[in-house]
């Protein structure tokens, strides 16, 4: 568990107030509901020096001040890019969804998943869907996510081929208390062409029936040396 030092200020998309300080960063990865597919993928990443992980699906934790609200965030090379991920959020023992990016360092990521995954911060939007006190009864297959990375479509899909996020918490293996407040990113999906882009400006997008699109943009800077 790590402990964060940073209040998020969120809103919900009926306009309420949801302010609250995250113990626990989740970033979930291989959460494809076709396991031999996901196994398949494994392989191809092995190929090229990714290592396997530990378990499917995988948990990594981040440090709980790595998740940010702002416009714009700070990299320490130019080998990044984001991942639309939806983003499961317990607070106030209330569930909320949200889209997020799981902004990761690829040179890293060929030696350490993990500390690729902790290597930059993890942008999510400003807005959530309150799902009550069970994510369950989000439609999850029919969720749309979006991704674009310098005004070009880097991501697109629907949330079918993916495990839903509720069945995802249960594999994490933890229980939700009372006064945990937990964000848990619940993994990505192919991208268009297959190829990682290392673009300045991104925008994510989630769509769930019912409910206004939540959006949101962010920019990458490279911290000079």
């Amino acid at each position: 568990m790590t402990t964060g030092i940073t209040q998020l200020q969120l809103r919900t998309s009926s306009g309420n107030r949801l302010a609250f300080t995250p113990t626990d960063v989740i970033v979930a990865g291989y959460t494809g509901r076709d396991t031999a597919a996901v196994a398949h993928h494994v392989d191809e990443l092995a190929a090229i020096g990714v290592p396997r992980p530990d378990s499917i699906p995988a948990f990594y934790d981040v440090a709980a001040d790595t998740v940010t609200t702002d416009a714009s965030i700070e990299v320490d090379g130019p080998s990044t890019s984001g991942e639309v991920e939806p983003v499961l959020i317990y607070a106030n023992q209330r569930y909320y969804l949200t889209v997020g990016s799981d902004h990761t360092d690829r040179v890293l990521e060929t030696q350490s998943i993990r500390l690729s995954k902790a290597a930059c911060p993890k942008p999510i939007a400003a807005t959530v869907i309150d799902l009550g006190t069970d994510p369950s009864i989000a439609h999850w297959d029919d969720i749309t996510v979006c991704s674009r990375v310098n005004g070009e479509l880097y991501q697109r899909g629907t949330l079918a081929s993916m495990l839903p996020l509720g069945e995802l918490l249960s594999k994490w293996g933890k229980h939700a208390r009372d006064e945990s407040a937990l964000v848990l990113f619940g993994g990505t999906m192919p991208l268009v062409d297959g190829t990682f882009r290392y673009g300045r400006h991104w925008q994510m997008s989630l769509e769930v029936p019912g409910h206004a699109p939540i959006e949101f943009t962010y920019n990458v800077t490279v911290r000079s040396s």
